[in-house]
């Protein structure tokens, strides 16, 4: 698997990663990151913590595969994907895509894209632990 697509339990930091997408290639000219955090009110409901499961051999299959999409079919020159599991506490990172390309506008399309592919195909799944309860998130907003 490419050192550009991890699960993980630990966080990491946004500017390493930013670094080593940009060690790719000198023709880089446009970096754009989208970084997911937990917040702490969702759907009217206020959130204690977020725990994130996965389906490992599944979930790393369809990361792989949704790299190679977007390298493939966006003027892109590399992306890393990275996704946290396990229980995330409010305002800690959950999900990091980085696309880079010689323009801006190739890195926002293929950013924006993967992010919501991401969301539709990849099984990893959220449960939301609130003040009123558990929940697991079904919709993929």
């Amino acid at each position: 698997m490419s050192g550009f697509i991890r699960i993980q339990k630990e966080d990491f930091s946004v500017e390493e990663e930013i670094k080593k997408v940009k060690a790719k290639s000198a023709r880089i000219g446009g970096v754009v990151a989208f970084l997911g955090t937990a917040r702490e009110f969702s759907r009217g409901k206020e959130i204690k913590k977020l725990l994130y499961e996965y389906y490992p051999e599944m979930a790393q299959k369809k990361l792989g595969e949704l790299r190679e999409r977007v390298l493939q079919n966006f003027d892109v020159l590399e992306v890393a994907i990275i996704h946290r599991t396990g229980e995330i506490k409010i305002g800690e990172n959950i999900i990091l895509i980085i696309a880079a390309a010689e323009h801006r506008n190739e890195a926002f399309k293929a950013c924006q894209w993967c992010i919501d592919e991401l969301k539709r195909v990849v099984p990893i799944w959220k449960k939301e632990i609130t003040t009123d309860g558990e929940v697991w998130v079904e919709e993929h907003a």
